[in-house]
């Protein structure tokens, strides 16, 4: 079916702010290269995704390696590029939860965070006052949990493990794959944007806690 041009409309808002995300997080190198992806909820019923395209430079992404694919990832818009080989994971995710958009980033300390803490199966971050960046979030006191899945290039295999972390584990704003970094999401792309912030500033202070403690405690 030949998409409204509201949800034309809606495509291209969405796909000009998906390019600002992708330069934006190019800069602080949390997608560097061709890494990370990026998809915002266009509509749900049925499914659509503006979403990144596979292979692209984040710091040069531009409007039109953004696909307007459908629920089972069939780019809509006549673009020729292919999608992002994640997108299974970003729609199983815009479909299990009350989502509008899903970031990827590839960032060092997810990365290393992801395979140094892959036997406890998570990341848990709590006494610091950022967390209250997430959202229904309201105290330093909180245990942010990550869990740390491990990685596939078998991508509906993976999307079925997301599924099944994602009913068994309390809410949370998030998810690691082993060794290829962080999941997160929001209400709205702004909100999605704000998370990634969030954990990519709590990750990297875990990480370099941690090496300064072995340092200056366990060294001493």
């Amino acid at each position: 079916m030949e998409p409204r041009r509201s949800e034309i409309e809606a495509f291209k808002q969405l796909a000009t702010q998906l390019v600002e995300v992708g330069r934006r997080f190019y800069s602080r190198g949390w997608c560097s290269g061709t890494s990370g992806n990026f998809s915002a909820v266009l509509t749900r019923d049925p499914l659509t995704l503006a979403m990144t395209a596979s292979g692209v430079d984040k710091g040069e992404l531009t409007s039109d390696q953004v696909l307007h694919i459908d629920g089972q990832g069939i780019v809509l818009n006549g673009a020729r590029l292919k999608p992002s080989d994640e997108s299974p994971l970003h729609l199983r995710v815009a479909r299990d939860l009350p989502v509008g958009a899903v970031l990827h980033t590839h960032s060092v300390w997810s990365t290393i965070l992801s395979d140094l803490h892959a036997a406890e199966g998570h990341v848990s971050i709590e006494g610091y006052e950022m967390l209250k960046g997430l959202s229904n979030v309201h105290t330093h006191e909180h245990c942010e949990w990550l869990p740390i899945i491990d990685n596939s290039q078998v991508m509906s295999t993976l999307a079925d493990t997301i599924s099944d972390r994602l009913r068994q584990d309390p809410p949370i704003h998030g998810f690691l794959l082993r060794g290829h970094g962080l999941y997160t999401w929001g209400a709205d792309l702004r909100e999605a944007v704000r998370h990634v912030e969030i954990l990519e500033f709590l990750l990297e202070a875990v990480g370099r806690a941690n090496s300064l403690r072995r340092i200056f405690v366990e060294g001493a």
